[in-house]
């Protein structure tokens, strides 16, 4: 006997993980029966049998029934288990559903399920005459046919099974990269895409202006009037000449100076997305910040303009680059998610960016820049306002006795302070009302492009990800392909074996995904076969990469029936399931059935619901029943299900 257990205690890590938001598994508590049965249907293409045979069972309970139902319950029944995994009282109602068929109207359910039952009665006689039922099965359509060989593969066995084994390997051959498995088998780990976000416009800074400005507009005006008042006292001509130029360029500096400093923004920190200060806990180089920037290092590298060496592009939008990561950092830290989830949006930064570039736009500034000629007749309007005022002064004072100089001067000093601080409120204030109203319109630009952006990648993934009945497909492809290849290697027949199960378990360094009410699947697996013969246990396991079909790390074992000490499970909420089978005079084999999910349990799932569905899609409970039965029966198991002493598998007829 040899041993070889270099891959039994390998570390299983997880690198991501996700669950689709899939409504095809869930039913209502007033479901009608017709839905039960659709739900059960769909389950039972879908590889998770032991909640098939619940919701079609519940179906028939509440009176929806007829061939085709039956049939698809008598598939579930059967699906993944052997006749030693049945209860006596499921006996019971397969004899009971046989009886049935013949009162179905003839059509091709009540044909694929009386073809069912007639290979359930091959099995159950010894040396049994299996071409007239193969000639039935093959008669039946498609769809029946196929059906009947996926959900019986345990079931069937001896020389039926090595008759239609051919069959059954030249379809695994043609299905397995079948619908472009290789290009889509990673949109199905694929996170959800978490939704679009944009940095908000800054709330207005100018309540202390709007408070201010009415005191400092009031003493403008009274100050103003009063200057003119003892201009026109002195001179009335030279004052309205000189009131109507001083209103003139006031105007004009105030309609062109809105211009100018009502809009351009003021150099500060508010300018562009906050980049987090070195001190400020957002910027370690750490956890969600630290995967943000090496997510951009990544797409800023591969999404480069034509021209540009990757090195000399990073190099090119460093500034930009770290701006972008820091903006992307500070919306989305609190939301707890991994940057997998963010990933699509710093891709389409990345491609924006070298667009940006390309169209010579990246380092323009998107704000509006004054017109020389602006700004000129702005100096200009206000030269021409101070001279008005400084003419208005002295015609004021000319020939004036005292005290009027002295109110003249001070209605010049509180006009020019208070129309200096009223006008520098009121442009603050225009400035900022300019400033909310670019920065909304820029941010609702921002949030649509993005919005665009992700409903793109979304519908991306939605079209590319595989459906549940595709992975299931693929997957028992897969094993069929293992189990060939082994029975080649052993040189070994069906006729040669007394049973046989495999165990799929999640593989090294693996993503897994699954819907809602549906089984883990993984992109990296373990298989582990058991093939059982008169001779004892030959066992073969072997990773899988699922995206691909490659395989590595191929491992055999064999040993005596007697061999096998003990099974256990041990079961962790918070790691997972382990199966640990004990060989007398060889190494514990600590096998990792599947990971801890109740955290990743979605709303309205049950917990032990969910795990029961798991362990029976790795095949653990048929695995487990087999070992469990050998360990405790060494030897003499063998005398109770060799196929010399194995009892009629009595159902039907």
């Amino acid at each position: 006997m040899s041993h070889s257990n270099a891959a039994y205690n390998s570390t299983i890590g997880i690198q991501a993980e996700t669950v689709h938001d899939s409504t095809i598994y869930l039913v209502h508590p007033d479901a009608s029966p017709q839905e039960k049965y659709r739900v059960g249907v769909q389950l039972l293409q879908d590889g998770v049998p032991s909640r098939a045979r619940e919701m079609i069972t519940d179906a028939i309970v509440h009176g929806y029934d007829g061939a085709e139902v039956r049939f698809h319950w008598v598939l579930a029944m059967l699906s993944a288990r052997t006749h030693h995994d049945l209860s006596t009282e499921e006996v019971q109602r397969l004899r009971y559903t046989s009886g049935l068929v013949q009162t179905y109207a003839e059509d091709e359910w009540k044909e694929a399920l009386r073809v069912t039952f007639d290979l359930l009665a091959v099995l159950s006689t010894a040396n049994g005459e299996t071409g007239p039922v193969l000639k039935q099965l093959q008669d039946l359509p498609l769809r029946q046919h196929d059906a009947i060989l996926r959900h019986l593969d345990l079931i069937l066995t001896g020389g039926l099974k090595d008759d239609l084994w051919a069959e059954t390997r030249e379809r695994a051959g043609a299905e397995r990269f079948g619908n472009e498995r290789a290009r889509r088998v990673w949109a199905y780990f694929a996170p959800t895409p978490i939704g679009a976000r944009a940095v908000p416009p800054r709330p207005s800074t100018a309540a202390a202006a709007q408070a201010a400005l009415p005191v400092r507009a009031v003493l403008f005006v009274v100050s103003s009037v009063l200057l003119w008042t003892l201009a026109l006292i002195a001179d009335p001509t030279q004052a309205v000449v000189e009131l109507l130029v001083a209103l003139g360029a006031g105007l004009t500096a105030a309609r062109c100076g809105l211009r100018w400093w009502g809009r351009e923004s003021r150099p500060g920190p508010a300018s562009g997305p906050r980049v987090p200060h070195p001190r400020d806990p957002a910027s370690a180089e750490g956890g969600f910040t630290k995967g943000v920037r090496h997510s951009f290092d990544h797409y800023f590298s591969v999404r480069t303009p034509y021209g540009f060496a990757p090195d000399a592009w990073l190099a090119h939008t460093a500034q930009v680059r770290g701006s972008l990561a820091a903006e992307i950092a500070d919306l989305y830290r609190e939301s707890r998610i991994g940057v997998e989830r963010v990933n699509w949006l710093i891709r389409y930064l990345a491609e924006d960016t070298r667009n940006r570039h390309n169209d010579g736009t990246l380092f323009q500034h998107r704000q509006e820049q004054t017109p020389g000629r602006t700004k000129a007749l702005t100096v200009a309007a206000l030269a021409v306002l101070g001279a008005a005022a400084l003419a208005a002064f002295g015609t004021a004072v000319s020939g004036a006795a005292q005290p009027r100089p002295l109110w003249v001067f001070l209605a010049v000093l509180g006009a020019a302070w208070s129309g200096h601080a009223a006008a520098s409120r009121w442009y603050q204030i225009r400035r900022e009302e300019y400033r909310l109203i670019r920065e909304t319109q820029e941010y609702q630009e921002q949030l649509t492009a993005r919005q665009i952006a992700h409903q793109r990648w979304q519908s991306f993934l939605d079209a590319t990800r595989p459906s549940e009945l595709e992975m299931e497909t693929w997957l028992t492809c897969d094993k069929t392909s293992f189990v060939d290849e082994a029975l080649r290697h052993h040189q070994l027949t069906w006729r040669d074996l007394i049973t046989h199960t495999i165990l799929v378990a999640p593989g090294p360094s693996y993503k897994r995904g699954r819907v809602r009410g549906g089984p883990w699947r993984y992109s990296h697996y373990v298989f582990r076969l058991f093939l059982f013969t008169q001779d004892g246990i030959r066992e073969v396991s072997s990773e899988f990469n699922f995206s691909d079909a490659t395989r590595r790390n191929e491992q055999r074992s064999n040993y005596r029936f007697d061999a096998v000490s003990s099974v256990q499970v041990t079961e962790n909420v918070d790691v997972g399931y382990d199966l640990e089978l004990v060989l007398t005079n060889g190494p514990a084999r600590k096998i990792r059935i599947k990971d801890a999910d109740a955290h990743q349990l979605a709303p309205n799932e049950n917990s032990q619901e969910i795990s029961e569905i798991n362990l029976s899609a790795t095949g653990s409970t048929h695995t487990f029943r087999l070992l469990e039965g050998i360990a405790a029966d060494g030897k003499s198991w063998i005398e109770r299900h060799g196929p010399d002493n194995l009892t009629p598998f009595q159902i039907a007829g």
